[in-house]
């Protein structure tokens, strides 16, 4: 606690710089070099271009077991420019990147804990690693896949992580695992009206194919999800035969044997358009992410750091700001109030919901019943190759929609300085933990082997198949 307090002037500064140069995936040079940087400085060795990646980077420090890796992300959102600090959507740049995710503040949150852990190691001289692995383009590129696929965790006994929100717990709620295809359609041209049996419409190919998929909703798993965008229409020209175009699919589903079935299934849908308008397809492999696979005995060693420091204390103004911002939402929702129903004891159950209407989470929420969730994270791909286990906590007013305007505009704000601070005590604390007691490392890799089946992780990504986001 105390060298994250001497610390955070420094870490909100880096906070603030990078939610300041917003950068998508795999473009994220400012922040890259800025971590590396830190972590020289802080007498961490840095290694670079992880897996090939530019933007991926590890700093460690210490030496032999347990290797504690703690995961950071830095990657903005497309389209999600904001001014900070306002209660009204004012872009800083028209049509620019933003951090609609938090991840500005969950980099620097793990930057907090890689810093503490390795004053300890260093002040106690003891046995142990900590790396922080600075982990580019979870927004829709599966860096984390691809560095699981490259071997860049294997030699992790266990690794941390968090994510910025409204509440104040451990994660129990499971990610889905996803399969992200480009479906490229090749027709031949012509005069749409002078000679239409000459041309080979793709467009008609990408209809048919969104239609074929359709029909397919009806006979899959109400679990399972399909989304698709239209890249590529062919160009404007409606007197024209298109000879191209391109639709982009993200299918969803609890596990990757599920995930991968349902690609399969909507590949042959392409296949089927492609012969129905008599035209060509090329599916062009994206990413996959694995689900994620829950350790309750890192959970639990979470759990009780999270009780064991104080959440932070919300003053007048973060209240303010919190209830001027929650008036800009248009839907009454709240996570909050989806985690306090699973609270099994109704007395506890009660005393939570008391606080349901507060604009600002300060409390801990209790150990939880495990959940089915149905967002994607390519932290499951690091799960599958070690124990893992994350955080959430409060860094903005309850009910604020993930990847809004609202969330970028609250992004350098006081609370969530306060929440990173916070998250990165928290996760220096179990890092402690595991470092002192081997048996808790131990007994999370016995529950990890017995939850992945014993199995080796292999990468759903095939090999060949380079990062990128489309």
């Amino acid at each position: 606690m105390q060298i994250i307090e001497e610390q955070k002037e420094k870490l909100c500064a880096i906070n603030d710089a990078i939610w300041d140069h917003p950068e998508t995936g795999y473009h994220e040079k400012f922040a890259a070099k800025m971590y590396c940087d830190a972590l020289a400085e802080e007498g961490f060795e840095v290694c670079t271009e992880l897996a090939g990646i530019e933007t991926a980077f590890s700093g460690s420090f210490g030496s032999g077991h347990p290797v504690i890796g703690i995961l950071a992300e830095f990657d903005a959102l497309p389209g999600l420019s904001q001014t900070a600090n306002v209660t009204y959507k004012e872009p800083v740049v028209q049509g620019g990147a933003g951090h609609g995710c938090g991840h500005n503040l969950l980099g620097v949150g793990s930057f907090a804990a890689a810093l503490a852990v390795k004053r300890y190691l260093q002040e106690n001289n003891l046995p142990g690693t900590v790396t922080l692995f600075g982990c580019p383009a979870e927004e829709g590129g599966a860096g984390k896949g691809f560095m699981a696929r490259e071997g860049v965790f294997d030699k992790l006994d266990a690794a941390l992580s968090w994510h910025p929100g409204e509440v104040n717990s451990v994660s129990l709620e499971s990610t889905v695992a996803n399969y992200q295809v480009a479906y490229h359609f090749y027709g031949v041209s012509s005069h749409a009206a002078m000679s239409p049996e000459l041309g080979r419409s793709a467009l008609d190919a990408v209809e048919l194919m969104n239609t074929g998929v359709q029909y397919l909703r009806e006979h899959i798993p109400t679990d399972n999800r399909v989304h698709y965008a239209i890249v590529d229409t062919g160009g404007n020209a409606p007197g024209t035969v298109q000879p191209y175009a391109q639709v982009l699919y993200l299918m969803r589903a609890p596990n990757l044997k599920s995930a991968k079935e349902l690609y399969e299934r909507v590949d042959r849908i392409a296949q089927g358009a492609a012969m129905m308008t008599d035209t060509k397809v090329e599916a062009e492999f994206v990413k996959a992410c694995s689900n994620m696979v829950l350790n309750t005995e890192l959970l639990k060693t979470l759990q009780k750091n999270l009780e064991l420091f104080s959440p932070p204390v919300w003053d007048a103004e973060d209240i303010a700001q919190a209830e001027k911002i929650r008036k800009t939402f248009s839907s009454t929702y709240s996570y909050y109030n989806t985690l306090v129903a699973d609270i099994e004891d109704e007395k506890l159950r009660l005393e939570f919901e008391k606080g349901a209407s507060a604009p600002l989470h300060q409390e801990v929420l209790p150990f939880l019943k495990e959940r089915q969730g149905f967002a994607s994270s390519d932290v499951g791909d690091v799960s599958c190759v070690c124990p893992v286990a994350q955080l959430n906590i409060t860094t903005m007013p309850a009910g604020t929609p993930m990847h809004s305007w609202q969330e970028v505009s609250l992004g350098k704000s006081p609370m969530a300085h306060k929440g990173l601070l916070y998250a990165g005590t928290v996760i220096a604390a179990t890092a402690i933990d595991l470092i002192n007691n081997p048996d808790i490392v131990h007994r999370a890799k016995e529950e990890h082997k017995k939850r992945t089946g014993g199995e080796k992780f292999v990468s759903p990504i095939p090999k060949g198949v380079k990062p990128r986001i489309v």
